[in-house]
């Protein structure tokens, strides 16, 4: 039987992935806080909102 090769993604490029998706969800988070109006102390929850929103589990 012939070997599967496994994908190997550079770790160079895979922080870089992650870090853009942080950026995505930090710039949606932000935009979740400014249409609430600004109301503190909902900073988790604009977080998790906007990390199901950026990774497509939830539409926008």
């Amino acid at each position: 039987m012939a070997e599967v090769s496994k994908l190997k993604i550079p770790k160079k490029r895979a922080k870089s992935d992650q870090k853009t998706i942080h950026e995505l969800i930090e710039k949606k988070a932000y935009e979740i806080y400014g249409k609430r109006g600004g109301e503190h102390g909902k900073d988790l929850d604009d977080w998790f909102e906007a990390e199901k929103m950026v990774k497509g589990k939830k539409k926008t």
